[in-house]
């Protein structure tokens, strides 16, 4: 998954702003490829460049005008050939789990702490993805939708996978007698 594709990806579902979309990826996409506004803005000047996107004509002076892009015949076929073509998937990098690695060595201090803190934030993302799968989801029947709840449930079952593992990874630390503890 580039950038640049998911923000052509965002401009064939409505031509958006730089802003509007900033704000369209806090919302939707963000939740899995996040980017800044100052990463979009430049992705935006480069996807121009390339002829992928135009920005549309203002009846408006440009100067402070914001300016809203659209996908061009050739960024539609970028997109399709990106989306029709393979991709492997990236390997899992999460500090997290380094930490409980590290902690096997040199000891679990502050690592149920971190555990609870972690919890908690995959349980408020995972009724967030509830919430907007009931309200927004709730009869998806088109098949652009259709596919956009798949997006939404892989979201889902990765945070009800992290919340389980969280649930189990606290009882195993909370379980370590003391003379078990790594590091003493």
């Amino acid at each position: 998954m580039s950038l640049p594709h998911a923000i052509l990806t965002a401009l064939l579902e409505k031509p958006s702003s730089g802003l509007e979309l900033t704000r369209r990826f806090d919302r939707s996409i963000g939740y899995f490829w996040p980017a800044t506004h100052q990463q979009i803005y430049r992705e935006l000047g480069k996807l121009e460049q390339a002829g992928f996107i135009r920005a549309l004509p203002s009846a408006q002076p440009s100067r402070g005008q914001k300016k809203e892009f659209e996908v061009l015949p050739a960024g539609r076929a970028e997109l399709t050939a990106w989306a029709s073509g393979e991709q492997d998937s990236k390997p899992v990098r999460n500090a997290l789990l380094v930490r409980l690695r590290a902690a096997a060595v040199v000891g679990d201090a502050g690592l149920g702490e971190e555990l609870h803190r972690h919890l908690a934030l995959h349980r408020r993302q995972l009724a967030e993805y509830e919430e907007i799968e009931g309200r927004d989801f709730g009869a998806a029947t088109e098949p652009a939708d259709r596919l956009r709840r798949l997006v939404l449930r892989a979201g889902i079952g990765l945070e009800t996978f992290w919340v389980q593992w969280l649930e189990e990874a606290l009882a195993e630390v909370t379980d370590l007698a003391p003379g078990e503890r790594p590091g003493e």
